[in-house]
């Protein structure tokens, strides 16, 4: 057996003494870290014990074979829902507490077999540099989940942030709540073209009592939905107008001559049905 095959066989006897330790001295303010649910912790001390044997495996296999077997706890961990609600400085704090820990069982390891101080240097700097390479793969594969998990997420909050609510087989509702930016008025104005022409409308009430503030780019999107819809035969009414919006709207000089406009969505209905 090697001087690295010895070295491993005894980190490897380490791990769930490594584990334990680890979660003693773990940073238990916030992230996944503060859980105090049995299965949750069972399930960290499970990940943090498996990255201790794929990381000893730098010993003894191949570096890139190491790489491969190290990709999966990598990808998995780094999509774990609870690491990603853990701040990012708490996880790196976490990956040098265990490059520390490894590094004094390498030191023990080279007192109580007379190891030569080249065997320690060599054995320190790779610890050190796989370490680093490992944290900062781990670093980027969580940054583009999250990024992605973002998106994700915009995309959800813009899908149900414009629903063209069908309140007869001919007439719709588009309550819109909230701030409206220049990205999400966009969306509006696209989604709900798609929605009225798909549903087979011919008037939608566009209710904006629950919509506070707006900026011009805006008010110019909501001035082109009226005039799209316009143009594909459907009616609109706009209804809960607030004094913001319709100082803005004047400012830009916008007109809403040929425009529907009611001062509340009930009022807008019950005209509709008189009509």
């Amino acid at each position: 057996m090697t001087r690295c095959e010895e070295l491993y066989e005894f980190l490897v006897s380490k791990a769930t003494e490594l584990t334990e330790r680890w979660y003693q001295e773990a940073d238990k303010s916030s992230g996944v870290y503060a859980s105090t649910n049995a299965e949750e912790i069972r399930t960290l001390k499970e990940q943090n014990k498996e990255f201790h044997l794929k990381f000893f495996q730098v010993l003894k296999e191949n570096h890139d074979i190491f790489l491969k077997n190290f990709e999966e706890w990598i990808l998995a961990v780094a999509k774990d829902e609870s690491h990603q609600v853990t701040p990012i400085n708490s996880i790196m704090k976490e990956f040098y507490r265990v490059r520390n820990h490894y590094l004094e069982l390498v030191q023990q390891f080279t007192n109580e077999t007379n190891g030569t101080e080249e065997e320690l240097n060599n054995w320190t700097q790779v610890i050190i540099d796989t370490m680093d390479h490992v944290t900062i793969w781990f670093l980027e594969e969580y940054d583009r989940y999250s990024l992605e998990r973002l998106h994700s997420h915009r995309e959800l909050i813009n899908e149900l942030s414009a629903p063209v609510i069908s309140l007869t087989p001919n007439t719709g509702l588009l309550p819109l709540i909230g701030d409206i930016d220049t990205v999400r008025a966009k969306f509006i104005l696209d989604e709900t073209l798609d929605q009225c022409a798909e549903k087979g409308l011919d008037r939608l009430f566009i209710d904006l009592s629950g919509v506070l503030v707006v900026d011009t780019m805006v008010a110019q999107q909501l001035f082109q939905l009226h005039e799209s819809l316009r143009l594909l035969g459907i009616q609109t009414t706009l209804c809960g107008i607030r004094p913001e919006i319709a100082q803005t709207a004047t400012q830009l000089g916008l007109s809403f001559e040929n425009i529907s406009i009611s001062s509340t969505l009930q009022r807008a209905l019950q005209a509709s049905v008189l009509q």
